[in-house]
């Protein structure tokens, strides 16, 4: 077992990274996503190959309508594909019934938003507990795991506090440690920082950082280059195809077909 990482004020326990977890924890074999519409449907995604490792930190970019959000939710088992594959974990994803995409949600991912989606009428740490309820944790263990959790991310007096009661970035924060509750090996935050200022957003990278630093893969969604700035890698998409990816300075330009391949 190896040793909990520490950096900042952060310390998190890392499950051994062996097997499958040390390549490719996310393989993508050409997907295409399509949407129906009135007399026809509407491509978005058109033959995605893409693979992140474990303990990557990822920044998927492109315009609107460009395929990123889609393909977030094809990552995060929130929406099927039409055609190609998915391997989570070693895993194929084809075909998985909605019990079975929501048990592979809650072992694997952990999901963050720029709306921040908390219960309003529960507290902070009333919010970051509610995955452990699903997961059916004793009430004391799961509340004591959620206070922990929250004074990782610097948010422990602020545990009684409704979310009307706080300010964007420690909103964000909150909704970073329910993610984290239930100690998740990916997580896929789309525009986490798009309803904050600069100052609070790069606060908010930081912590993603940090979490990133303990071998967990972030994935972000983000149409800020400062933001995607900050990943490890960045992903480029145009029109549902891959037009860039810069994982060590690659770059992958379009064939004429839409593929991809490196220069």
């Amino acid at each position: 077992m190896k040793k909990a990482r520490t950096r900042g004020p952060f310390s998190w326990s890392l499950r051994p990274l062996v097997g499958p977890y040390l390549r490719g924890m996310l393989a993508l074999r050409g997907i295409e996503k399509a949407y129906p519409l009135a007399g026809g449907t509407l491509p978005v995604l058109k033959g995605i190959d893409l693979s992140i490792e474990q303990g990557e930190m990822v920044a998927i970019m492109g315009s609107s309508g460009s395929g990123k959000s889609t393909l977030l939710n094809v990552l995060g088992l929130l929406d099927g594909f039409d055609a190609g594959g998915y391997d989570l974990d070693g895993v194929d994803m084809s075909g998985l019934s909605e019990k079975q995409a929501a048990r592979y949600r809650s072992q694997f991912l952990g999901f963050v938003f720029q709306s921040f989606n908390l219960i309003a009428f529960k507290t902070a740490v009333e919010n970051v507990a509610l995955p452990l309820f699903y997961q059916k944790v004793a009430r004391r263990e799961r509340q004591k795991r959620a206070v922990e959790m929250l004074a990782k991310m610097g948010m422990d007096d602020r545990a009684d506090h409704l979310p009307s009661e706080l300010s964007g970035g420690q909103k964000q924060r909150v909704a970073i440690a329910r993610a984290l509750i239930t100690e998740p090996r990916v997580i896929l935050a789309d525009e986490p920082t798009g309803a904050l200022d600069s100052t609070t957003s790069h606060e908010v990278m930081d912590v993603l950082r940090e979490v990133n630093a303990s071998g967990i893969t972030v994935i972000i969604v983000t149409h800020e280059a400062d933001i995607a700035a900050k990943c490890d890698r960045t992903i480029r998409l145009h029109d549902g195809v891959i037009i860039e990816d810069g994982r060590s300075g690659e770059v992958v330009e379009p064939t004429a077909n839409g593929a991809v391949s490196s220069d």
